[in-house]
């Protein structure tokens, strides 16, 4: 399907990688994994014909279609959702566009005779059939169920693209890529837009994509539910293993492992080696030996161990002072965009130390009672922050206030104090921005490398309370367990907008869904809060069950001799399986052994009448399975 090799690319003279080389094939779902700024996002543009490479060849089937999802998207404004996910179906609306023009000349044109006319007639058939062809009868229904899955109600199907957020219309051009018929998906940061019901939809659609799918995601659970392989850019070298983020991890290690050991053996050989070189090296009766013995030296294929890039960013977040028992006070929020109510009566009390977690679909409040706490926006109801209370913010677009224009150092410093402006390139030697990199713009940054100097600020201004949107995005997997590890040893109070399952996991003591301008709380982790959420899905099927017993007994009102009836009926529906398992065992067991000791089967002169035999009995028997079965459920 597609064929890398020895591909290389450099950037200001240094290589991002070199002479990497791998193949593509229908089934495969990689997870492309990597640090900030090890050429991920890169390597896609590659594949996706975005951006030319130094060396190398990329070779493709013919006529193979690509669909890449980027991280930052343009749109064309003026269009509804839908219009805008219809144009996942550029072919079939060309035809529709045919198709209504032909039928339009039918209409009014008179020459039912002439050969023009038949020939309208001719083309509106071929390109009925085309449409056919093409799913032109499906496609309208296949992207309500696509939208559906991602998020969006039918009440948004019809409102304009530009009224929504990036996030959202990030989902739209997913579900484009995903409607379309690509050979070949390239996803960049899927999930980050998505809320965890989104997500779950996301992991069965592709875990069922019969083409390739090579995804950029630091979300470990999904990676580990999707894909079948991992292809890590370590240090300008790709490591390729057909196992998911976890397996591979374990393979990864245990191939080190053994290259540490068979290195320390040769080793071993090399250093006795030259010791007896240096023996015989002093008689010249054994010069000869001694020359063969370096010859052999020479020869040996010294065994290497694969580098692994370890470095981490170090994070504390060191309480300033001790607030009060209560945090944050809430009676009664609303907001209010426009005529559309986000939030309705909501209370909440915040206690010191609590560490709890804002989950629910996008659009639901999440982030902007984030933003009521922290006073960024205005809202009704009564908030009062407790005694002491000290709230740092980090907010889901924080990367996107950064300055492009000034360094990575400019930028520390000119949010520093006179306390802390001496110990700004400590901060940033701690986030990775190490030497010449706190020179770099920010513009020239990768989207995780700007999280992480968004997430150094932070450290600028005194704190007790921590409230964070989304503050994985864009964040590698390192860097994500870093932050993890730092969120658990914080000892204030922590506020976590987030859809990171593996994230959430562990790290927080009480959740809030939002749903429905409500808020529903749940005393536990977020592996509690699903536990919940399908015992509510039980209580559904608890509703059915209710029903089929209401139903039962309604049916037991039946006369005695339905009843009998319908139990007889039952008794030869079971008797007919029971003879249908029987004979297609036996059935099964022939073609075995036909299969095995063909001639010594066939040497029995009546075989295939007892052969062909069986298999008429089974036919009639399922003929009768049939007819009982419709007379029972006539009942």
């Amino acid at each position: 399907m597609l064929n890398i090799h020895k591909l290389s690319i450099s950037f200001q003279g240094e290589y991002l990688f070199e002479d990497i080389s791998f193949r593509l094939k229908g089934g495969d779902r990689v997870g492309l994994i990597g640090k900030n700024g090890a050429g991920k996002s890169t390597l896609l543009k590659i594949l996706s014909n975005e951006m030319e490479y130094d060396s190398g060849q990329v070779a493709t089937e013919k006529e193979l279609k690509i669909g890449f999802l980027k991280q930052d998207i343009d749109f064309v404004y003026g269009r509804t959702i839908l219009e805008e996910a219809y144009e996942a179906f550029s072919e079939i609306k060309e035809i529709e566009s045919n198709i209504e023009s032909i039928n339009t000349q039918l209409a009014e044109r008179t020459d039912y005779e002439s050969d023009a006319y038949h020939q309208l007639m001719v083309d509106l058939n071929d390109m009925q059939h085309q449409y056919e062809i093409l799913g032109g009868y499906n496609y309208q229904g296949e992207t309500e169920k696509v939208l559906q899955g991602l998020g969006f109600k039918r009440d948004d199907f019809n409102k304009l693209t530009d009224t929504f957020s990036g996030g959202w219309r990030m989902r739209i051009e997913l579900a484009k890529l995903l409607l379309q018929n690509n050979d070949i998906l390239l996803l960049d940061e899927p999930t980050n837009h998505l809320d965890i019901e989104s997500i779950i939809w996301l992991e069965s659609f592709l875990k069922n994509y019969s083409g390739a799918v090579v995804i950029v995601s630091h979300d470990k659970m999904f990676l580990d539910i999707v894909t079948n392989r991992t292809i890590e850019i370590s240090l300008g070298r790709i490591y390729d293993y057909p196992k998911p983020y976890t397996k591979y991890l374990v393979l990864r290690e245990e191939l080190r492992e053994q290259q540490l050991a068979s290195q320390k053996n040769q080793q071993k050989q090399i250093e006795q080696t030259e010791k007896l070189i240096e023996k015989f090296r002093a008689k010249a009766s054994k010069a000869s030996m001694a020359q063969s013995l370096i010859k052999k030296l020479d020869k040996i294929d010294r065994i290497e161990v694969d580098e692994d890039d370890n470095s981490v960013m170090t994070l504390n977040f060191p309480v300033s002072v001790t607030p009060g028992k209560v945090v944050v006070e809430m009676e009664s929020i609303e907001k209010h965009y426009g005529n559309l109510q986000v939030l309705k009566n909501i209370d909440m009390m915040v206690n010191r130390d609590s560490k709890i977690a804002f989950v629910g679909q996008n659009g639901q409040g999440k982030s902007t009672l984030a933003k009521i706490i922290v006073g960024d926006i205005k809202f009704g109801g009564r908030l009062k922050l407790g005694h002491n209370a000290q709230i740092a913010y980090f907010a889901q677009n924080q990367a996107e206030y950064l300055d492009g224009n000034k360094t990575v150092l400019d930028t520390m410093i000119d949010s520093a104090n006179e306390t802390n402006r001496s110990k700004v390139r400590d901060i940033l030697g701690s986030f990775l921005f190490r030497g010449d990199e706190v020179d770099k713009y920010v513009k020239v940054l990768s989207g995780g490398e700007r999280n992480r100097l968004a997430l150094a600020k932070l450290l600028l201004q005194p704190l007790n309370v921590l409230v964070m949107d989304e503050p994985t995005n864009h964040l590698d997997i390192k860097s994500k367990n870093v932050l993890k590890e730092a969120l658990n040893r914080f000892q204030g109070t922590l506020i976590l907008v987030s859809h990171d399952r593996d994230f959430l996991k562990g790290l927080t003591n009480k959740v809030y869904e939002f749903k429905n301008q409500k808020i529903k709380e749940y005393l536990g982790d977020i592996d509690f809060f699903l536990e919940q959420r399908n015992l509510e899905n039980l209580r559904e099927a608890e509703k059915r069950d209710i029903i089929k017993e209401q139903k039962d007994k309604t049916q037991s009102k039946q006369s005695y001799e339905e009843q009998k009836k319908l139990k007889s009926l039952n008794n030869k529906l079971s008797k007919i399986e029971s003879q249908i398992n029987q004979l297609e065992k036996q059935i099964k067991d022939i073609d075995v052994e036909l299969q095995h000791n063909y001639d010594a089967t066939v040497a029995d002169l009546d075989f295939f009448d007892r052969y062909q035999k069986k298999k008429q009995n089974l036919q009639e028997l399922m003929k009768n399975w049939e007819e009982i079965q419709l007379e029972i459920e006539t009942f």
